[in-house]
């Protein structure tokens, strides 16, 4: 049976590549994956926090996605998706779920931002986008310069990128993970 592996994103201010190349490359690997968005509507990604990139149609909403029926939980990064992902009682609700249940979880760039409103992130080991290090240490998380860092802290696995160009080994990160 193939891996499947749940996106979860707002509708707005994903980083692209942070949403696309994971996807694109998870999928090409043969992993079944689900983008979830708070809305039915189209998603409006960004480049660099300020560029207006492509739309996505996901294929599902954050209610109506069954976490059990998922291997592991991805979250794209971008400023506005992350920050409105932290309020999102759907998504919140998700990401306890994977970590109750020891699935991993795999962040990039403002994303491990949503694991704070989760009350997920103390005593985990990550790294992140420079801007959000300090917001990471007082919820009590143990900030790394790294490209990807792998966290099995609490009994539950989280790996984390910094930025777009991080992408590669995050993407092989996952892919060891579902192995």
């Amino acid at each position: 049976m193939a891996k499947k592996a749940l996106f979860i994103s707002s509708n707005v201010g994903i980083e692209h590549d942070e949403l696309i190349k994971p996807l694109e490359f998870l999928q090409s690997k043969g992993i079944e994956t689900i983008h979830a968005a708070e809305q039915q509507q189209d998603v409006q990604t960004v480049k660099g926090d300020t560029e207006l990139g492509p739309t996505y149609a996901p294929q599902s909403t954050l209610d109506k996605v069954n976490p059990e029926d998922y291997d592991i939980l991805v979250i794209p990064g971008g400023t506005v998706n992350a920050d409105t992902l932290r309020i999102n009682t759907d998504a919140q609700t998700i990401i306890q779920h994977f970590t109750d249940h020891a699935k991993p979880i795999a962040a990039i760039c403002h994303a491990p931002w949503t694991l704070i409103d989760a009350e997920r992130i103390k005593d985990k080991n990550l790294t992140s986008y420079k801007s959000i290090r300090l917001d990471l240490e007082n919820a009590g998380a143990h900030w790394v310069d790294e490209a990807v860092h792998r966290c099995n802290t609490g009994g539950w696995v989280l790996i984390t990128s910094r930025n777009p160009d991080d992408i590669p080994d995050f993407n092989q990160a996952i892919l060891k993970e579902l192995d």
